[in-house]
């Protein structure tokens, strides 16, 4: 055991190369026989994994095909070439990739895997917010159920949300379930929107005074934050867009110093690729995403479990919302 454990760790070295500054050796030790086991099964089965970009580094950069934000991987989904595709992300993210891909096998590692916004609302809740609102469009977030999305008439992610809403052409929109992402939005724009009361339990826990503080801390820090946190913390920071626009914003900047204000492991992949920046990491642990492991990976991928299945009636009708927003 102790020397396959050993020709594993010597394999799989070019991929630890890569991840060495966030991953310590002993930790790899603990990921190199999965991260090999992954390799060789998707290679088999003909298999992809996409992996959100909250997802931890030996995932991210170890076994992940495609990899980016929710907008990203709901684009890449229509593409992928495979039997079967792994969705090492929460619930939500699985049902859009079966939605998109309804004759491949769509697997999600742990059934538990959810979301505190897609479980802030309902179809009825959708419905009655349509009875009080009847001229409004709806707009749903993708962090929603498929049940919410087929109640929708478009979907949005964090990185198009402006564009959708302004796409409608109406002065006014319902936007739900997140409240600070509608809020912020409306900073933008003429359109009214009517919002809902869901949050993010990892943004809604950034304030502004953590801004303050990480400036008197880190003189020079530049702040990026994610649309979900509240409008008083997108007000402080030097940037606010999607946890692929604060990439590209490291991309192209290249500050000295940054923090982005988002779940933990999106720092850890970007510092991967930027050596030469300092980040600041007061995050939050989203336990959704981090539900997600190598082992449950190739766990799923050894049985098939679980097999993400939606109602094809509920299926059609949210698969209309997600491919208007995909059109734009």
């Amino acid at each position: 055991m102790a020397m396959l454990e050993s020709n594993a760790l010597a394999r799989t070295a070019p991929l630890y190369d890569r991840v060495k500054r966030v991953i310590p050796p002993p930790e790899w030790a603990t990921f190199a026989d999965d991260v090999e086991a992954i390799l060789a099964l998707k290679r088999k089965r003909n298999a992809v994994v996409l992996a959100h970009n909250y997802q931890t580094p030996e995932i991210f950069h170890g076994v992940a095909d495609i990899v980016g934000d929710s907008l990203l991987l709901a684009r890449e989904a229509t593409k992928v070439d495979a039997d079967i595709i792994v969705l090492a992300g929460v619930h939500f993210m699985a049902e859009t990739a079966k939605l998109l891909n309804p004759g491949k096998r769509v697997l999600i590692p742990d059934l538990e895997a959810g979301c505190s916004l897609a479980e802030s609302i309902t179809a009825q809740d959708v419905r009655l917010m349509r009875e009080r609102y009847p001229d409004a469009p709806v707009v749903a977030y993708v962090n929603t159920s498929t049940a919410v999305k087929a109640e929708a008439d478009i979907c949005c992610t964090s990185g198009n949300a402006l564009a959708v809403v302004e796409s409608l052409g109406t002065g006014h929109v319902i936007m739900l379930p997140d409240e600070y992402l509608a809020r912020n939005i409306a900073a933008q724009t003429r359109v009214k929107i009517t919002a809902w009361k869901g949050h993010c339990e990892v943004h809604e826990r950034f304030n502004a005074e953590d801004v303050r503080a990480l400036r008197d801390n880190h003189p020079g820090i530049t702040v990026l934050a994610h649309p979900e946190c509240p409008p008083e913390v997108v007000a402080e920071a030097d940037f606010s867009g999607s946890t692929a626009a604060m990439s590209s914003f490291v991309d192209n900047k290249r500050p000295a110093r940054v923090v982005l204000l988002t779940e933990c492991s999106m720092s850890d992949n970007v510092a991967v690729l930027h050596p030469d920046v300092e980040f600041i990491r007061p995050c939050n642990l989203c336990p959704h995403m981090k539900r997600i492991t190598l082992k449950n990976i190739r766990h799923a991928l050894e049985t098939d479990q679980h097999e993400v299945t939606i109602d094809p009636e509920i299926a059609d009708r949210a698969r209309r919302s997600v491919e208007r927003m995909l059109a734009l």
